[in-house]
């Protein structure tokens, strides 16, 4: 594995993450934003994790603890960087993370379309529930 420096986000890091994201991610969402992402910083500084290799963003993972569920969110890795152990650097500390807060069972959004993440997610020892399905409703116009 190449060298990964995994560090939480700050508020300086907020333009390239959401940079980052328009490349690296599948998909987006309404808190794909610099105010969505600037509240969820600010709420709870360590749940933006980041994947670094050379000082420059390779990944990144949300490790949303809510003091009852664990949830995981963006993980996302460059794609010229994927298959170098930076998923799994990143998931390991967002494990660890829920650990120390006291989180029993960690759970992730993946999209349905998107096999690329299966995959990774799998590996990884996540496993589909196919009993459950999401249920949204925008709170912003």
């Amino acid at each position: 594995m190449t060298d990964v420096r995994i560090r939480a986000a700050t508020p300086e890091d907020l333009d390239a993450v959401l940079a980052f994201w328009k490349v690296a991610a599948e998909g987006t969402s309404i808190s794909d934003d610099r105010g969505g992402v600037e509240r969820l910083v600010e709420r709870d500084p360590g749940a933006l994790i980041l994947a670094e290799v050379c000082g420059e963003l390779a990944g990144t993972v949300i490790a949303g603890f809510d003091g009852w569920r664990c949830h995981l969110y963006r993980l996302a890795v460059h794609p010229d960087r994927r298959r170098r152990g930076i998923a799994t650097a990143l998931l390991a500390a967002a494990e660890e993370r829920f650990v120390r807060l006291g989180g029993r069972r960690a759970d992730a959004m993946v999209l349905t379309r998107n096999e690329t993440a299966h995959r990774t997610w799998g590996a990884a020892g996540y496993g589909a529930e196919e009993q459950w399905r999401r249920w949204v409703k925008p709170l912003t116009g």
